[in-house]
């Protein structure tokens, strides 16, 4: 095995390891085959060049494998294809003010609130959450507590 097909082993390794990092979430087939093509070029180096040049390959795997994720990093290049969502929304935000329930009112449960679903009030549809039991559709519901923007309601007996 020649040495250029050793280090082409292991450039299209760390190539995959970029994938796998920048761009594809999660442990998949790129991460995993940049580290069998990594693995596999260091070890074939030594298999077939001996310990001085094996170690001289696995130095300079890391050492190129470094320095590639630091270039590739401090750069902007990436940011244009790189996986990059940010949520910072907030549901069942209300306030004080903006609630039209109150406690005592009745409703519905449009969904099974099982502990937790939607349930229709005063014409509007809020998310509330029955304790210590199940509540079916279509069941009559009233507010027990709201507290800390939750809504506890209980099946109207």
């Amino acid at each position: 095995m020649s040495i250029p097909l050793i280090i082409i082993l292991i450039v299209l390794g760390i190539f995959l390891f970029l994938v796998e990092f920048l761009l594809i979430p999660g442990v998949t087939v790129a991460g995993i085959g940049g580290a069998i093509l990594m693995i596999g070029g260091v070890i074939l180096g030594y298999h077939h060049h001996g310990m001085q040049v094996g170690n001289l390959i696995l130095l300079g795997t890391v050492a190129l494998s470094i320095l590639t994720l630091y270039f590739v990093l401090k750069s902007k290049t990436w940011k244009k294809i790189m996986l990059d969502s940010k949520i910072d929304s907030k549901v069942n935000l209300l306030e004080r003010d903006e609630i039209m329930i109150k406690q005592g009112d009745e409703g519905v449960s449009v969904t099974r609130l099982n502990p937790m679903g939607r349930i229709f009030i005063n014409g509007e549809y809020y998310e509330a959450k029955c304790l210590n039991q199940f509540v079916d559709e279509q069941t009559r519901v009233v507010i027990i507590k709201i507290s800390d923007n939750k809504i506890i309601v209980k099946p109207k007996n």
